[in-house]
């Protein structure tokens, strides 16, 4: 029973230390990028709903020059919300990958908070580059896209 039971614990405690690596490992999404024109980066993150977000963690101008407090997201449609600080302010929501191309994360949405709109978005991950695609949703040619690079914060 005992030359038994050693192997066994041998092969149950590799079991849990392969499954706590896998589950461990990151997403190739989930890193720190400057958005174009390097006035911000977002840190993009998985959800506990298996879903990709991205906040804001850095911005150009941290303070808002009129009042000399931190900026906030003034143009938010909902007034409850201008005073909230745009630093730790979730901006990218929902994104999931496309189970048809790797690479490519689809069903998202970004809020732009120097307009206070919200577009419908898609991301290709070009290792150290992303593209980020955003649009008026069910008008996917009516929008833009932009770079955004790999920073060194990882």
């Amino acid at each position: 029973m005992k030359k038994l039971l050693l192997p066994f614990s041998a092969v149950l405690v590799l079991w849990f230390v392969s499954v706590d690596k896998l589950i461990a490992q990151k997403d190739q999404l989930e890193k720190t990028w400057l958005t174009n024109g390097a006035a911000s980066k977002i840190q993009m993150y998985k959800g506990t709903d298996g879903l990709f977000y991205g906040k804001l963690t850095w911005i150009k101008e941290p303070i808002d020059k009129k009042t000399g407090k931190p900026a906030c997201d003034l143009e938010n449609p909902d007034e409850n919300l201008r005073n909230k600080p745009l630093l730790g302010l979730v901006i990218m929501t929902g994104f999931k990958k496309n189970p048809e191309k790797n690479g490519e994360y689809i069903d998202g949405r970004i809020y732009d908070p120097s307009r206070g709109h919200t577009y419908c978005a898609k991301i290709t991950y070009k290792g150290t580059f992303l593209d980020l695609r955003g649009y008026i949703c069910h008008l996917s040619f009516l929008g833009r896209t932009e770079v955004w690079t790999l920073t060194d914060d990882q």
